[in-house]
């Protein structure tokens, strides 16, 4: 069983990439890994913006990122990439804070005009933190995620049937990543 965090960097006490996050954990769960939330929107702005690590709210999301086996990285999409949010707390972790780490970037969005932002402006980024393998990322349309009578999240069925590969194949990477390698012997 792996350890995930489960990262929004949506700035709306609304989000639907908040929900598509929390999706996404629920599913992680049901397939026996360990799912902890943090929501960016939720720490104090001031010390975020000033990354101030000190900060017992900041030292913990760092700690939760370092202590993470993968992460699923959610963000709407502002102008062709991720959020001001996620930058900022991204802006504040080590270099390399990433390392030995399985991610799933996700995005969400008005338009399909912005589905590359996934691969061309979250992708880089987490790469360049040392991420060990950064799977195949998602892009939803906001249209497709509502919130149902029960409060709960709703998926638009495709959308649902398409994004349920991608978190498999998520979850099948963290449990190869936490197989130890066979080393051969000459």
């Amino acid at each position: 069983m792996a350890r995930v965090l489960a990262l929004s960097g949506s700035p709306s006490p609304t989000s639907r990439t908040t929900r598509l996050v929390a999706h996404v954990g629920d599913r992680l769960t049901e397939l026996g890994h360990e799912v902890v939330r943090l929501d960016v929107r939720d720490l104090p702005a001031a010390a975020l913006l000033g990354a101030d690590t000190d900060d017992p709210e900041i030292a913990r999301a760092v700690r939760l990122v370092a202590e993470a086996d993968g992460l699923v990285v959610g963000t709407p999409v502002y102008k062709a990439a991720y959020s001001g949010l996620l930058k900022t707390l991204l802006d504040l972790l080590p270099q390399y804070a990433l390392t030995g780490k399985t991610v799933l970037p996700l995005a969400t969005g008005g338009s399909t005009a912005h589905v590359l932002a996934v691969d061309y402006a979250l992708r880089p980024v987490l790469s360049s933190m040392g991420a060990q393998h950064v799977t195949q990322g998602w892009f939803v349309l906001d249209r497709h995620i509502s919130t149902g009578e029960d409060g709960g999240t709703v998926i638009e069925r495709e959308t649902d049937v398409l994004l349920a590969p991608v978190v498999s194949a998520f979850a099948d990477a963290l449990r190869r990543q936490s197989v130890p390698a066979l080393v051969s012997h000459p």
